[in-house]
C-alpha cells in the first residue's frame, strides 16, 4: 500500500484579511501557518486597502514566509471592513474547511491538525479551540482566554443555537469550519461579528463543538476590534453598542436567517425581549418585557431596569468595573 500524500488529506484554506499590519507581528503569523503540521493547505489573502503599508510590501513578506504550500494574494479598491472581506475570502473558498486568521496572532504547529481530527471524529460542522493569551511583546498573560474574560463559558458538550444569539464562545482566529456550510451561512449579518454568524448558522444546521486545549496564542493589544463594552463610555454610546445594535441583528436574523422553528421560536422571544429594553431605556415603557424575559440575560435585565435613571458619573463606575472584568 502507498504512502498517504498530502492531497489526500482534506484542504483547508486559511482565509486572512490584512489591514495596516504591523509588519514584525505579521511575519511572525506566517512563520506559524507555514509550520503547520497538517500537509494540504492553501493561504487566501485580502488586503483591505491598506493605507499605510503597500501591497507590494505585504506580498513580499508573503512570499518570503510562506514557502510550503501555495498562497494566493489581492488588494481591495477601497476599505470595507473585516466582516465584508471575510465574507468575499468565504465565498472565494475551494476546500473541504476553511480557518479564519487575524493578522497577529500566532498558531501552534499542530493548530489545524488538532481541529480537523475533533471535526471528522464528532462529525462536527465547525469547531474551534482555546487559546494563550499575550500582549503585544509576546509575553504570555493567561494559558487560557476564560481566565481573562470573566464570563467566557466554552460549552459542555454541542453549542447549542439558541444560546449563540446570545453568547458567542467561538472565535473566528481559533475556527476550522466545514466549507459548504460557511458558504450556506452567507450572507453574514452586518450587525454580527462573523465569526459569531457562522457558529451560529453551524450549530443551528449540525453539531459545533469546542476543543479545550489553547491552540492558538492571541495578541492582545490596543488595535484589537474587540473588547469588553469597548465603544461604549456613557448612556448614550451604552444603548447604542448594547441595545440598538442587537435590535438591528435580532432583526435582520429574523428576516434573512435560515433558522430551524426551535430557533426561531427563541429568536421571536429574543425580540419581545429587546423591544423591552430599548422601550425601557427612552422611558417608553417596556420594563414588564425587560423583565419577563430576563432569563436571556438576568445580569443585563438586571442592570437596565435602574440604569437609564442612574446619574452620569454612577453610571460610568459600573462601566468601568465591566471593562475590568470585576462584574
Amino acid at each position: 500500500m502507498s504512502a498517504c500524500t498530502a492531497t489526500d488529506k482534506p484542504k483547508i484554506e486559511i482565509l486572512l484579511a490584512t489591514y495596516d499590519p504591523r509588519m514584525d507581528w505579521l511575519a511572525e503569523l506566517l512563520d506559524s501557518l507555514n509550520a503547520q503540521a497538517w500537509p494540504n493547505l492553501f493561504l487566501r489573502v485580502i488586503d483591505d486597502c491598506s493605507p499605510h503599508r503597500s501591497a507590494g510590501e505585504i506580498e513580499a513578506l508573503i512570499r518570503e514566509r510562506i514557502t510550503a504550500f501555495p498562497y494566493a494574494f489581492e488588494r481591495a479598491e477601497k476599505n470595507r471592513g473585516s466582516n465584508a472581506v471575510f465574507e468575499e475570502l468565504t465565498g472565494r473558498a475551494e476546500s473541504d474547511y476553511v480557518a479564519y486568521c487575524d493578522q497577529d496572532d500566532v498558531w501552534l504547529p499542530e493548530k489545524l491538525e488538532t481541529l480537523v481530527s475533533s471535526v471528522e471524529k464528532e462529525g462536527a460542522l465547525m469547531a474551534c479551540s482555546d487559546m494563550y493569551v499575550i500582549d503585544g511583546d509576546g509575553n504570555e498573560l493567561a494559558d487560557s482566554i476564560t481566565k481573562l474574560r470573566r464570563h467566557f463559558v466554552f460549552p459542555d458538550g454541542y453549542a447549542k443555537a439558541a444560546d449563540l444569539l446570545f453568547h458567542n464562545f467561538s472565535s473566528g482566529c481559533t475556527m476550522l469550519v466545514n466549507t459548504e456550510a460557511a458558504k450556506a451561512s452567507l450572507p453574514f449579518c452586518p450587525y454580527m461579528v462573523c465569526d459569531q454568524h457562522v457558529t451560529l448558522y453551524c450549530a443551528d444546521h449540525g453539531k459545533v463543538i469546542a476543543v479545550r486545549a489553547p491552540l492558538i496564542r492571541y495578541r492582545v493589544h490596543g488595535g484589537n476590534q474587540t473588547g469588553v463594552l469597548n465603544a461604549v463610555h456613557d448612556k448614550q454610546s451604552y444603548f447604542k453598542d448594547r441595545i440598538e445594535s442587537l435590535g438591528k441583528r435580532f432583526r435582520w436574523l429574523d428576516e434573512s436567517f435560515d433558522f430551524s422553528d426551535d430557533t426561531r421560536s427563541v429568536l421571536r422571544d429574543a425580540l419581545i425581549w429587546i423591544d423591552g429594553r430599548e422601550r425601557n431605556w427612552q422611558h417608553k415603557g417596556g420594563a414588564s418585557a425587560l423583565w419577563k424575559y430576563r432569563r436571556f440575560s438576568p445580569i443585563t435585565s438586571s442592570f437596565e431596569l435602574f440604569a437609564p435613571y442612574m446619574p452620569e458619573k454612577l453610571f460610568s463606575f459600573f462601566v468601568m468595573l465591566a471593562k475590568k472584568n470585576i462584574v
